[in-house]
């Protein structure tokens, strides 16, 4: 379709109008939400996909979901919750955080649920943003994607997988209405989620097999049920419980030098995860299996009291031969070993490397966000594109970490497009990140992530971009600096432009 075609077809819609338009209504869209609906000044609008709130919280709901952030650290800053039940908080119990806070903030009224963005395209005529949902048009001044990086199930390339006829389904997408007791179970994956659901199928499986590709880390999960005087305390002494989270805070950004594999601390973290796996692992081959063959941090550093555990119950196997193919009755192996299942489960992670949300973003070219970023995300500040005028991407490139709390992430993003939107409203605004800034900017993280475990630890991720090899997905410093850096909006690097007077009149009239 030509480009003048689809300005007119653009300008012939029905539009809804406002000032700001927010894809996602997780942790990172739903904060955003807050923070404007707090500040009063800004008309917007929450597109969400599902018909309730909470993001991957929302959709993760397998058997042992759980944050392994601790819970006064993995919530909001300014909305602290005294009444967590444990160190470690389950799903259920996140899901409530958060709906809890759109309905008392007051942003249930400005999210259009049932609504998935098809198409976001840069109308350079008129300067705004135009998205087409399921449920309808709109026009926008500014456009923030939050669908997050944790949103989109990734599927394993693995021959013959929808050849399977017994039930299959991703750990992001658990079908409740099928019961696991006494089937014979598989799990594909050995990550964060698959660690946490097997302990719980081992319980009713008559067997359950894992299919091992490379052997995770795991160190001691130090849990705790808070008491209800500890409860009490935390309502009654807020200060007490802000202490607690500097507290969570600072021990988790001390681990970041374990991640530039700084002698010392990678030993210390290293022992401490062989010896949990030399005291939980009585059998030596079966230790051997599940020793990782890489540096740690390279991959995720797991948590886990009963993961290995399980793994020695009399009905649970580890396969580590390698999966060949899949066929009608179960898995085949590299060894030709077969195992005939009754459900199959994969834990294989999601779309993080390449952001399915980037393929429907198009800037002032036409382009798409993921033609773009074909060799790896890039973004000015983590946040702002170059070609992509008054986008902002939360949770985009190299915002991920390797230890610690995504939410400290999350509000400093907030705080920098709160700015950034202020700027574009208050002075009629178009910014756009300069290619050569933004050129400098990621260099400079390409830079700090030069010796880091993620690129010489010997493993395979999802940190990488698959073709560039290089790290799209993490911040390489500590979080404090990505504070530093990121935490406020400046013009410095923007190329700015005003608004027609015409383009300033567009909004007035709001549907």
């Amino acid at each position: 379709m030509h480009e003048t075609t689809m300005i007119n077809e653009v300008n012939d819609r029905n539009w809804i109008k406002t000032e700001v338009l927010i894809i996602g209504s997780g942790f990172s869209g739903l904060g955003m939400a807050v923070a404007l609906k707090r500040e009063g000044k800004r008309d917007f609008i929450v597109l969400e996909r599902a018909n309730d709130v909470g993001g991957t919280w929302r959709d993760n709901t397998y058997p042992g979901a759980a944050c392994d952030i601790q819970s006064h650290l993995y919530s909001y800053s300014f909305r602290p919750n005294p009444r967590w039940s444990r160190v470690y908080a389950p799903q259920p119990e996140i899901l409530d955080y958060l709906r809890t806070t759109a309905q008392e903030e007051g942003v249930i009224p400005h999210v259009k649920f049932n609504a998935t963005a098809i198409n976001a395209r840069w109308d350079p005529v008129e300067s705004v943003w135009c998205v087409i949902t399921t449920a309808g048009e709109y026009k926008a001044l500014a456009l923030v994607s939050a669908a997050g990086h944790l949103s989109d199930p990734s599927y394993p390339n693995i021959e013959g997988l929808s050849s399977f006829e017994g039930e299959v389904f991703h750990s992001a997408r658990w079908d409740h209405s099928y019961s696991p007791e006494n089937q014979r179970i598989g799990v594909i994956g050995t990550g964060a989620s698959a660690i946490q659901i097997v302990p719980e199928l081992a319980y009713v499986a008559e067997q359950l097999t894992i299919f091992q590709r490379s052997a995770p880390y795991v160190i001691p999960r130090r849990d705790h049920i808070y008491s209800e005087a500890e409860k009490g305390m935390f309502a009654h002494f807020p200060e007490a419980a802000q202490e607690l989270r500097d507290e969570l805070f600072w021990g988790n950004e001390t681990r970041f030098p374990q991640r530039r594999q700084v002698p010392a601390f990678i030993e210390q973290v290293s022992t401490m995860a062989l010896n949990h796996l030399k005291n939980q692992v009585p059998d030596e081959k079966l230790r051997q299996d599940l020793t990782p063959d890489y540096a740690i941090g390279c991959k995720r550093i797991l948590l886990s009291n009963d993961y290995y555990p399980t793994l020695t119950q009399p009905n649970v196997s580890l396969q580590t031969a390698g999966i060949s193919h899949i066929d009608k009755h179960g898995v085949v192996l590299k060894n030709q070993d077969r195992v005939d299942l009754d459900l199959l489960v994969v834990a294989t992670g999601f779309e993080a490397a390449d952001l399915p949300i980037a393929e429907l973003i198009h800037g002032v070219d036409g382009e798409s966000l993921a033609e773009k970023w074909k060799d790896g995300g890039q973004a000015y500040a983590c946040t702002t594109v170059s070609g992509f005028p008054n986008l902002f991407m939360m949770l985009g490139p190299n915002t991920g970490l390797g230890a610690g709390s995504m939410i400290f992430m999350i509000e400093t993003q907030i705080n920098y497009i709160k700015g950034g939107i202020g700027f574009i409203c208050d002075n009629a605004a178009l910014i756009e990140p300069e290619a050569k800034a933004q050129h400098r900017y990621v260099e400079s993280i390409y830079q700090r992530s030069g010796g880091s475990v993620w690129l010489e630890g010997g493993c395979s991720s999802w940190y990488l971009h698959p073709r560039s090899q290089r790290l799209t997905t993490l911040w390489p410093d500590f979080m404090t600096q990505f504070r530093k850096e990121n935490g406020s909006f400046s013009p410095d690097g923007y190329q700015v432009t005003t608004r027609a007077p015409q383009e300033q009149q567009l909004l007035a009239r709001q549907a």
